[in-house]
């Protein structure tokens, strides 16, 4: 763990010579803070959603409205995290795609990489990739939580996955279907806070 001003920090767990504008796929898990349950219940293999967890689901369905260059494959939103496949694809919605390198056209899988050495993102690093989605979607949240239940929290950072061929894309698809089975399993049950907030 490094140091800043002489405290603690986290190592961003971002790969540094990866662009994070760059059309691929990337698992994301957000959690919230101290991995309180706001978000609902499993029961019976089941996720039954709280109010905030139902409002959680229908914000990562609208973020390709907010973000036109990202298509959405499978997610799930669990009591105190939310699992979700996301691929930025700015070929495909025509943004800005004068300044990113094409995919390869005999190329149909949606988790093409583009790789270090190409164009980097015009926009820079707070605009138009995987961070300014995730914050954007984790704001969402926060708004509607703020006002209708106060001491919500994210946990500040939120992990990522590059996607690099279709067996992988495959197994991430599978792991987040039967996230709701497993969880029992899962290391966020094991790790969840038990203060679990009202329906």
């Amino acid at each position: 763990m490094e140091k800043f001003r002489n405290l603690y920090r986290i190592t961003s767990t971002r790969l540094q010579k990866w662009d994070y504008g760059w059309n691929a796929s990337y698992f994301v898990t957000i959690c919230t803070h101290n991995r309180v349950c706001w978000f609902g219940r499993v029961e019976s293999g089941k996720m039954n959603l709280s109010r905030l967890g139902s409002v959680a689901h229908k914000l990562w369905i609208e973020i390709p409205e907010h973000f036109p260059f990202v298509i959405l494959s499978d997610f799930v939103i669990m009591p105190n995290h939310v699992h979700g496949i996301i691929t930025i694809d700015k070929q495909q919605h025509n943004v800005e795609a004068q300044n990113i390198a094409p995919l390869r056209t005999t190329d149909t899988s949606p988790i093409t990489c583009q790789r270090s050495g190409l164009p980097k993102n015009k926009f820079g690093p707070q605009s138009k990739n995987l961070a300014s989605i995730v914050r954007g979607y984790k704001t969402g949240v926060t708004k509607y939580a703020h006002i209708n239940d106060p001491g919500f929290r994210w946990q500040s950072l939120y992990y990522d996955v590059i996607i690099r061929d279709n067996g992988s894309f495959e197994r991430i698809r599978n792991y987040i279907r039967n996230n709701p089975m497993n969880w029992r399993q899962d290391e966020f049950h094991r790790k969840q806070n038990n203060n679990v907030p009202g329906p």
